[in-house]
Formats: structure tokens, sequence, C-alpha cells
């Protein structure tokens, strides 16, 4: 077991969290996963301390002016903690991704390739007041036999101490190392930075947060990176839309919790059923208690603010959305790929054709069918838990889980070839 680091030593904190690594990366499937259920149990055991470093972190936010989306990020509740154990529960039941063969062959020369999923090894996490994101990522990081490197933020910095605490007591119980959890929030701005910078150190870096902290990290990181983007998502209401499910869809993505990624921040209304769709929508949103937004009158709608300074790009994170009213599906769908993120979009239509377009033209990572957008999550996907929704194209897009938390690798064996 590595021995405890220096507080001000953050080299040697990684290096603690490489060897950590390397004992995960070499450890059976049930002690990983055993693991994982003492985390589930020593987060429900230390509930009350959890609760009380939380309601310090939440006073301290509203008193630096913290926006109630973000508020509602960093809360937990018996309630939120509960799910946190029983996502970690249901994470220990999926099937180990390591050592998975992907592909195997034997060459004409009698070589035999046999291609293998291996974890990255040490990953890095950079976000927001959000401590259940602190669970999630240590039970994917042990799942997937990778160690965490976590940087928190401020704003959760005491939920997050009596967190970690918490899950290195029950990792070091299960015979694995402490390291293989760590945070650097004691580090502060200076350790997301040097954290940035650990090539070498650290193999993997993921941002979660708001788009200038995802930005950051992507411009300034030497670290290779797998972005996870802002939320700026559409529902689309085509002409061959059923009205009811239109009005529940909607509803649900936007006010069933606003201040996560998936939720719905634009509505698109086909131009041929504005004059019925547009009222009732923006009247349902409104008894809600929903702000719309618009860029000009819409038709029969009341009491619309206009978009703001960031206009169709707007991630609200509030009980605020945008209507606008198209052409038709094409329109619908260049207005998604230019303003959008890239995260989720969805199509309300009984028109199979048109459901089909969109579904192949809208470029992002998720795309919906007559579906709440609020189902992009790694939970309900059955991954268990998430590290993130990755809006970008290269190795992994949409809810990040195990299996988008391990690289590969080749494995050849020979009989002494050798190449001519």
């Amino acid at each position: 077991m590595a021995a405890e680091l220096p507080t001000d030593d953050f080299d040697a904190l990684l290096t603690d969290s490489q060897r950590a690594s390397r004992a995960l990366g070499v450890a059976p499937a049930p002690q990983r996963h055993a693991a994982i259920l003492a985390i589930a149990e020593a987060i429900e055991a230390a509930s009350d301390d959890i609760l009380a470093a939380n309601a310090a972190d939440l006073e301290r936010g509203r008193g630096t002016g913290l926006a109630e989306g973000m508020l509602d990020r960093l809360l937990l509740d018996r309630e939120r903690i509960a799910g946190l154990a029983a996502a970690a529960r249901q994470l220990a039941e999926l099937p180990d991704p390591i050592g998975e063969v992907l592909r195997q062959r034997t060459l004409p020369n009698g070589l035999d390739l046999t291609e293998v999923r291996v974890p990255f090894g040490v990953i890095g996490v950079i976000y927001e007041a959000r401590p259940n994101v602190t669970v999630d990522l240590a039970c994917i990081a042990l799942g997937s036999g990778n160690a965490v490197v976590l940087r928190g933020g401020s704003a959760a910095e005491q939920t997050n101490a009596v967190l970690v605490e918490a899950m290195q007591g029950a990792i070091e119980a299960a015979g694995l190392p402490r390291a293989s959890v760590q945070t650097i929030d004691r580090f502060g701005r200076d350790g997301a930075g040097r954290l940035m910078r650990a090539r070498g150190l650290v193999d993997l870096l993921v941002p979660r947060g708001s788009a200038a902290l995802i930005e950051r990290v992507v411009t300034e990181s030497t670290v290779p990176v797998i972005e996870t983007g802002a939320g700026v998502v559409h529902a689309f209401v085509d002409r061959a839309a059923q009205l009811p499910m239109a009005l529940e869809i909607v509803l649900n993505a936007k006010t069933q919790r606003t201040s996560v990624c998936n939720a719905l921040e634009t509505v698109l209304v086909h131009r041929d059923i504005a004059d019925t769709a547009v009222p009732a929508l923006a009247e349902a949103l409104q008894q809600a208690g929903v702000t719309v937004h618009a860029d000009g009158p819409l038709p029969g709608a009341a009491r619309t603010e206009p978009l703001g300074e960031s206009g169709w790009s707007t991630e609200h994170l509030s009980m605020d959305v945008a209507i606008g009213v198209v052409d038709d599906l094409d329109a619908a769908i260049e207005h998604i790929n230019r303003y959008g993120t890239h995260h989720t979009d969805t199509i309300v239509t009984e028109d199979a054709d048109a459901a089909g377009t969109f579904l192949a033209q809208v470029d992002s990572a998720v795309v919906m069918h007559n579906a709440s957008t609020r189902f992009t999550d790694g939970g309900e996907f059955g991954f268990g838990a998430e590290v993130g929704i990755s809006t970008q194209k290269s190795h992994a897009r949409g809810p990040m889980g195990l299996t988008e938390l391990t690289s590969t690798k080749w494995i050849v064996r020979g009989t002494g070839q050798v190449r001519a």
C-alpha cells in the first residue's frame, strides 16, 4: 500500500495514482467490484457527515451568489445519497470490460493476434459543484481498472472531502490502494492547471461543467482530453406530431430537472402547425413556471422574453426555454446543427420518413424520436453511472460508462517468427 503523501507534493500524488493504476489494472474483477460495493455501504454509513458538509457548501454557495441551477447540482440529500449507492451497486453487477476480446485472427505466418480491452491508467476529471459525480467517477474508474484524480471545484470542496475519505477507506478495506481515488481540491485552481499539464502522469482528462470550463481544458491541456459538451438541447415538433405527446415530452425535457446538461433549451415548431402548436406549448410551459424566450412575436403566445445575449446558443440550466418557428424539417436540422452543442436532440413526429431524416442528419451524440431528452444519461442507458456525455467524435461519443474508459492493446503470440 502506498504511503500517505505530503500535502504540497502534487507530482508525488500523481505518481501514487500511477502506482495505484498498475495495481488496479491487474486486480481481478471480483475484488474491484467488492470495492465498489464497499463504497456504496461507506457513503450510506457516512450520510450524516456528508449532509453536514454539503449543508456548509450550500450555505457558502448561497452567500457567494451561486446560481440556482448550480445550487441544485451541488445539493445532496438522503434520497440522492441513496441513489448514488444504488447506482454503485448496479455498476458492480455489470460485466467487466477488462480483457474483453474484440478481434482475434491468425496470420498466414502463424502469428496469433488478439485485440483486448485494457484500462487507460490514470484519469483526471475536472468538474464543478457536482458531488454526485465524485462517487460516480470513483466507481466507474474502479470498474474499468483505472485510478482517478478528481478536481471537484471549491463549491463542493467540503462535501467532496468527506466523500473521498469515506471511499478511500472502503477501497483500502477491499485490499486495493487508497490512491485509486484521489482529490486535488486542496491545490485549488493551480491544481487544475497542473493536472492539465501532467502529460506522462495522467493518461486522460475529462472536463465536466460550464462551457467556459470545458473550453479552458480543451485549449490548455497537454493531456489527451475527452470533451463533454454543454447541452443546448432541442426538440423539433414536426407537422406530423401528436400534440399531446409533444406537450408531454417538452414539459418533461424542460422541467423534470433543469440544471442538467440533457434538459431541453430550445423548442422548434414546424410552420404548418405553428398557429396551433406554439400557443399550446407556450401556455403549458408558462403554467409550469417556465419563461418563454423568442426572437420576435410568436403565434398566439403571450409574455415572451427576448433571447438574450447568447441568442439561440443559450444553455439556460433554469426554468427558461426558447421557442422558434421553422419552415420545414430541413430548416430544423440546419438550425440544430448550427446552434446546438451536438449533445442530444429529439423529434416528435408520426412521419417515419421525417424521423429517419432527422436521426440521420442531426449531428449530435444522441438523437431521439418521440422521447424526452432527459433519457440521455448513463444510468438510464444501463451503464450504472457515467463519466459524462461526450460530444466529440473521437474515441467515445454519448454517455461514457465502463467500456468508454478503456483503451485497447494487441497481444501477439508467436513461435519464433521473424520478418523477412
